[in-house]
Formats: structure tokens, C-alpha cells, sequence
């Protein structure tokens, strides 16, 4: 079975490593926040300004004052920081955060990312994607394979307006895991269960590689 929304966040959250300060973008990012694995020490930044993100609230646990940069309520973990948004770019350019978890439109073969702008269609700006793209040490992108009329969103060459160039090392899907190749090329290293090698080609259109060994993703 194709992962959910949660299980895509759970996968990526076995990527994360003690004392990492890690960067969570809009959309399925932001719910890697609930599946931080016990006993270890994370610290999830928020570009609006606040170290320390804890999982999502419970409806007695809202409080409307205390939001991510996509304007969802959060809660905060003892320690936490409050700050200004020209600090928290200021973490982010001056590369102190380890780990980047962004949504994307499309990922080119290359490791290109474009997820802030459709041509025609109204956006409040380009937010923070830029600067994370540029001065991040690992970018993973967690998205869907492809797009609602079905076409592949791993792509060979981005058709929209890109983000950054050559910065994503790893992308989790409904369907698997994929690193980035240097020479280019997504190398599938993992997939859902039950889902096979023949589907994932069909839904990959930029240049697929099969690992020597694909395990099955266990979460």
C-alpha cells in the first residue's frame, strides 16, 4: 500500500539524529514534529521565529497566538525560543541548521527543487524556501510521487519556477525512498510495501535507478 501523509512523515523522521536542528517546511514537513523518535533531542525551527516546536496540539492545548510559518497552531517544548524573524534567517544563512524538510511541486533527476510559484496562480511570496535551499546542509523533500491527473512530479528537468539547484539529497514518497545521485538520477533505496518495482517506474518520470537491494519501508 502507497504511504499517507503520516506515513511519509514518520519515514522521514528516522532520518533525524540527536542534537540535530532541523527546519520543517509547510505542508507534510510539519507533521514530522509527531513522530520525533523517544528519548532523542531534536530542535525544530520555525523561520517566523521559534526554536523549540513540539507536536501538534490537542484541541484543549490551542493556543491561536503560537503558529509555524504556515499558520498552523503549535506547541513548544520546555526550552523553547522566542525570537525575530531576522534571527531566524539569520540561523538559516549562516548554515546552523542540519537538517531541511521541505514539500515540493517537483524534483528534477538532478536534485533541482521548484515549490513556491504555478505560473497564473495567486502567491502571498516566495517565504523562506529560497534561503533554506541555499544554506542548508541536507535537504529531504517529502511529497507525493504524482500530481492529481497522475503524472510524475520526478521529473528529468523542473517545469516551474525553481527554487534551488542541485540541494535535494534524499525525496520520501507515497511509493518509496530516493536518493539523489552526483551524476543525477533518482536511485530508489526503499519503497511501500507491497508496491512494486513496475508501478514506481511507471510513476517516475526523470532517470530511475533500482538499488542493488530495495527493502521494503518500515515505519
Amino acid at each position: 500500500m502507497p504511504l499517507d501523509r503520516n506515513g511519509i512523515a514518520k519515514r522521514i523522521a528516522q532520518e533525524l539524529k540527536d542534537g540535530y536542528y532541523v527546519n520543517l517546511g509547510i505542508g507534510i514537513p510539519t507533521l514530522v514534529a509527531n513522530y520525533i523518535p523517544k528519548g532523542m533531542n531534536v530542535v525544530l525551527q520555525s523561520e517566523n521565529g521559534l526554536l523549540g516546536i513540539g507536536p501538534f496540539p490537542t484541541e484543549a492545548e490551542v493556543d491561536p497566538d503560537l503558529i509555524n510559518a504556515g499558520k498552523q497552531t503549535i506547541t513548544m517544548i520546555p526550552g523553547a525560543s522566542l525570537f525575530s524573524s531576522a534571527d531566524s534567517f539569520a540561523m538559516i544563512r549562516g548554515e546552523h541548521i542540519d537538517l531541511t524538510i521541505l514539500g515540493a511541486m517537483e524534483v528534477s533527476e538532478n536534485g533541482d527543487i521548484a515549490n513556491w510559484k504555478i505560473p497564473g496562480k495567486m502567491v502571498k511570496g516566495m517565504g523562506g524556501a529560497m534561503d533554506l535551499v541555499a544554506a542548508a546542509k541536507n535537504i529531504i523533500v517529502a511529497m507525493q510521487q504524482v500530481n492529481k491527473a497522475g503524472e510524475s512530479k520526478l521529473l528529468p528537468k523542473c517545469t516551474l519556477p525553481l527554487t534551488g539547484v542541485r540541494c535535494v539529497k534524499k525525496v520520501v514518497t507515497e511509493l518509496g525512498v530516493y536518493e539523489i545521485l552526483p551524476e543525477g538520477g533518482f536511485k530508489l533505496v526503499e519503497k511501500a510495501a507491497d508496491v512494486s518495482i513496475e508501478d514506481i517506474k511507471k510513476a517516475t518520470a526523470g532517470k530511475l535507478v533500482i538499488a542493488d537491494e530495495v527493502k521494503d519501508i518500515v515505519l
